[in-house]
C-alpha cells in the first residue's frame, strides 16, 4: 500500500488536471478546424488551419470589442481597488458602529443576480443617456465587484498584526499614512486577489454587456462574439467563435499565472519577527 499510494495520488491529480483542461483543449481543437471538419468529433483536427484566427483578427468589431473590454475591465478594477481598499481598512481597523451589519450587507450584494437589474438599468440608462456607452457598463460592473473586493481586502487587513501599525504610528504616521505606506504593501496578496477577481468578472461578463449596448463602438468582446456570422447564410460560425474564445482567454491565463506567483510570494509578508 505504501508503494501504491503515491501512484494513486499521481493518477488522481492527472485525472483532475485532464478533466479541467479538456474543455479548453477542445476549444483550441475546434478553432483549428474549417468546413466539414467542424462537425467531426475527432480529438485531433485532420488538417489544422489558422484561418479562423485570421478571420477573427480581420473582424473590426472583434478588435473594437477587445479594446472596449480592456477599458471597462481595467477601469472597473482600478475603481474597485481605489474605493474598496480604504473602505476595507476602515471596516477592519476603525471602530465603526454596526461594522458586522455593514460588512454583511456589502457581501449580500454579491449574491444579487444581474438579470434582476438588467431591465431597470436598460430603462434608466436610456433616459439619462448612458445606454450604449462604456461608462454605462463600468458603473453596474462596479456595483457587483466593489462589495466582493471590499470583503476580500477586509479579511486580509485583519490578518496584519496591529503591532506593525502601532509602531508606524509611534514613528509619527497618521492612519492614512499608515494604511498607504505600511498596510497596503503588506496586503499585496489580498489586493491582487481582489483585483484579479474584479478583472475576470468585468472581462467575462455577458448579460449586462449584451443588454446595455447596441453598437460595436460600445460592445465588449463577449457581446461582440455573440454577433459573429458565418461565411454563408445559416452557417454557424463555430470555428471563428472558438478562435475568438481562445484569444480572449489568453490574457486571463497570463494574468492568473503572473499574479498567483505574487500572491504566493506575499502570503508571509505580514509576519512579525520576535
Amino acid at each position: 500500500m505504501k508503494r501504491l499510494k503515491p501512484i494513486l495520488i499521481t493518477l488522481a491529480v492527472v485525472l483532475v488536471v485532464a478533466f479541467c483542461l479538456f474543455p479548453f483543449y477542445w476549444l483550441v481543437n475546434l478553432s483549428l478546424r474549417t468546413g466539414p471538419e467542424l462537425s467531426s468529433a475527432s480529438l485531433l483536427p485532420g488538417s489544422p488551419s489558422l484561418a479562423n484566427y485570421a478571420s477573427v483578427f480581420q473582424d473590426g468589431d472583434f478588435l473594437l470589442g477587445l479594446r472596449n473590454s480592456a477599458i471597462v475591465a481595467v477601469s472597473t478594477t482600478a475603481l474597485a481597488i481605489i474605493v474598496g481598499a480604504p473602505a476595507a481598512y476602515a471596516l477592519a481597523r476603525l471602530r465603526v458602529p454596526g461594522k458586522a451589519l455593514i460588512l454583511g450587507g456589502i457581501l449580500s450584494v454579491t449574491t444579487f443576480p444581474a438579470i434582476a437589474i438588467a431591465a431597470p438599468l436598460f430603462s434608466l440608462w436610456t433616459d439619462i443617456g448612458l445606454y450604449d456607452s462604456l461608462i454605462g457598463l463600468i458603473l453596474p460592473y462596479l456595483v457587483f465587484t466593489l462589495p466582493l473586493a471590499t470583503f476580500i481586502m477586509t479579511t486580509f487587513f485583519r490578518e496584519i498584526p496591529a503591532d506593525i501599525e502601532e509602531a508606524a504610528e509611534l514613528d509619527g504616521l497618521n492612519k492614512f499614512q499608515t494604511f498607504l505606506r505600511v498596510v497596503a504593501p503588506l496586503s499585496t496578496p489580498g489586493i491582487v486577489t481582489a483585483g484579479l477577481l474584479t478583472f475576470i468578472f468585468a472581462w467575462n461578463e455577458f448579460l449586462l454587456a449584451i443588454t446595455l449596448t447596441s453598437t460595436p463602438q460600445a460592445r465588449t468582446v463577449p457581446a461582440a462574439i455573440a454577433f459573429f456570422t458565418g461565411s454563408v447564410q445559416y452557417e454557424q460560425p463555430l470555428g471563428t467563435i472558438a478562435a475568438a474564445s481562445v484569444v480572449i482567454s489568453i490574457p486571463l491565463i497570463i494574468l492568473v499565472v503572473i499574479f498567483q506567483r505574487r500572491i504566493v510570494g506575499g502570503l508571509v509578508a505580514g509576519g512579525v519577527k520576535g
